[in-house]
């Protein structure tokens, strides 16, 4: 009996290299005016500056990736393998060897080397990619037991060690004002404290949106209220941080309240929309209401938190003691102004801000409130035959999120000293919300790590200049290709009818 044996097609090199073609052309035109024209002040006057080579190298660098993911996605993984793997190589060997070799430095594409090494990630990528395709393909018929992908074994293993890393994230973040980091050390803990601000925002918003469901684009409307409803009561009434901070929570929430009553009846994009035009009503109020708000200008001279009282200022405005005099009569010894006090305050602050928010959205998920949020998320039809109130639950949930909203919005004008509704703008909203979804819906660990990506590495690979929001942007692509529910997307029940067993599954009775 004669075996038949069959061939892979090859590929539809035609299809490919149109489709590559295509994508390069439509970077040539987006990059010639983003990318090839640059505006530069001389002489008191603006001078174009043109970068037409980088163009080229955005338009090829375009052409040939199209042409890789094309042959890996039509199963043809090798070609992307080697032509990825040697480009990546060269990149390496290049950036190794800049500043010893004037060949390796013609060989770089961009002229940063921030910019370089985010070049190079993108065909090492794509070679990982391609090795793991081809490594699919020769056990492909083999009695080979599927694993689980990286991903996945990654939001495993984040799960089963949980709380050994919150331990060591919250002793970091104890310990990193007082580790040796030089001179850079206060612009690292500001943004740390940024940093903290989003996280505490992103664990506000997963209330409303990990654990009750509701999308909510118009979130910074909250952090709004509160930021103003501090400035006003400290400048016009003189009630320091401690004081407002509580009101600015309430006030927030009842704001909450307000959105929540409107849009009981409403899901998905309606809901998304409403929320939206909610947070551009209180910034359009914000500038028209000039006589109470300041209008465009905002609110200055906000007063600064103090330690319980005592001042930071070099000398205490009500004549009273600072901060410095009271540890120098504690200790017994001379403590002089030192500003950095302050920056290291207000980093302790937020820290303890954002703990008290993950402990208070820890413990609630587990009491009927917090489940009964979560029954919402999956099914408000069932929870309406279970006797659950959609109603209550809802505003809880817009109410709980709108006050720590609230709680950062005060920190932020206390630490800023200024507020204007310039600070309050869409995009606030939009980031807070690809925190918490890209870290996962539901999972605090998950806005930790978004957090940091997303806030941290912009502030801190400032050299991008241009490229900044373009990194930002990749990042965002290829975490949704590669982990679309999330950085450590995994929604686990708050409370389980039968306990996990050794195998994973509920075991009957």
């Amino acid at each position: 009996m004669a075996v038949t044996t069959t061939t892979p097609a090859g590929p539809d090199m035609q299809g490919i290299l149109k489709k590559a073609v295509l994508a390069a052309v439509v970077t040539f035109l987006l990059a010639c005016s983003i990318v090839g024209i640059e505006t530069v002040s001389s002489t008191g006057q603006l001078v174009f500056v043109t970068r037409y080579s980088e163009v080229f190298i955005a338009v090829l660098g375009v052409f040939f990736g199209s042409m890789a993911i094309s042959l890996m996605r039509a199963g043809h993984p090798i070609p992307a393998l080697i032509g990825s793997g040697v480009v990546t190589a060269v990149l390496v060997v290049a950036l190794l060897l800049e500043e010893s070799s004037g060949v390796a430095h013609m060989l770089l594409p961009f002229q940063s080397v921030t910019v370089d090494w985010g070049a190079a990630i993108v065909p090492a990528v794509i070679c990982i990619r391609a090795a793991q395709l081809v490594l699919k393909a020769r056990n492909r018929g083999r009695a080979v037991e599927e694993k689980p992908s990286i991903g996945a074994q990654f939001g495993a293993a984040v799960r089963r060690f949980l709380p050994i890393l919150a331990i060591i994230l919250i002793a970091l973040a104890i310990m990193l004002p007082w580790l040796p980091m030089g001179a850079s050390k206060r612009k690292v803990i500001d943004i740390c404290t940024l940093v903290l601000t989003y996280i505490m925002l992103g664990w506000g918003l997963n209330i409303v949106v990990g654990l009750a469901g509701l999308l909510d684009l118009g979130y910074v409307a909250f952090y709004a209220v509160g930021a103003y409803s501090y400035s006003l009561f400290a400048v016009d009434f003189g009630w320091s941080f401690w004081m407002c901070l509580p009101i600015a929570g309430m006030l927030s929430a009842s704001f909450g309240l307000l959105l929540g009553f409107p849009v009981l009846r409403l899901r998905g994009d309606y809901l998304a929309i409403v929320t939206l035009g909610f947070g551009e009503m209180i910034r359009i109020i914000l500038i028209n209401w000039w006589w109470v708000t300041g209008g465009p200008n905002g609110i200055n001279k906000v007063a600064r938190p103090s330690f319980f009282g005592f001042s930071f200022e070099r000398v205490a405005p009500d004549g009273g003691m600072t901060v410095y005099d009271l540890f120098s009569k504690l200790f017994g010894t001379e403590f002089s102004y030192n500003p950095y006090w302050r920056i290291v305050f207000l980093y302790y602050l937020i820290l303890a801000c954002a703990l008290v928010t993950n402990f208070f959205t820890l413990r609630i998920r587990k009491l009927p409130l917090g489940r009964a949020w979560e029954a919402l998320r999956e099914d408000e039809t069932a929870c309406r035959a279970l006797g659950i109130n959609p109603t209550n639950t809802k505003l809880t949930a817009f109410a709980c999120g709108a006050m720590f909203a609230g709680f950062a919005g005060s920190f932020f004008a206390a630490r800023q000293g200024f507020v204007s509704p310039e600070s309050f703008v869409f995009i606030e909203s939009a980031v807070i919300l690809a925190i918490v979804v890209l870290g996962g819906l539901g999972s605090q660990v998950g806005i930790v790590l978004a957090a940091g990506v997303l806030i941290g590495l912009p502030e801190l690979f400032r050299e991008l200049k241009d490229y900044r929001m373009l990194a930002f942007g990749i990042g965002m692509v290829l975490i949704m290709i590669w982990r679309p529910g999330g950085l450590l997307a995994h929604r686990d029940p708050t409370i389980r009818l039968h306990p996990k067993n050794a195998g994973g599954g509920g075991k009957q009775p």
